[in-house]
């Protein structure tokens, strides 16, 4: 089983993890809009999520904004 490390908690993934930020997102619900992602320390460009390839034991800090008042 291979696994990611998101926002600090250890995710497996019994199907491989997904092949890229974009995947990522879309697997976990997150609209990628209001997502600001970092993997490995570096910051993705969100017109680069959907290129941005993943692999085992990757760090991923994921951001989500939400408006509110």
């Amino acid at each position: 089983m291979e696994q990611l490390k998101i926002n600090g908690v250890e995710k497996q993934f019994e199907q491989g993890i997904p092949a890229t930020v974009a995947a990522l997102l879309d697997e976990l619900g997150f609209d990628s809009a209001t997502v600001v992602a970092e993997v490995d320390g570096a910051i993705i460009k969100r017109e680069d999520f959907a290129v941005t390839r993943l692999k085992k034991g990757q760090n991923i800090e994921l951001l989500r904004f939400v408006g509110g008042g």
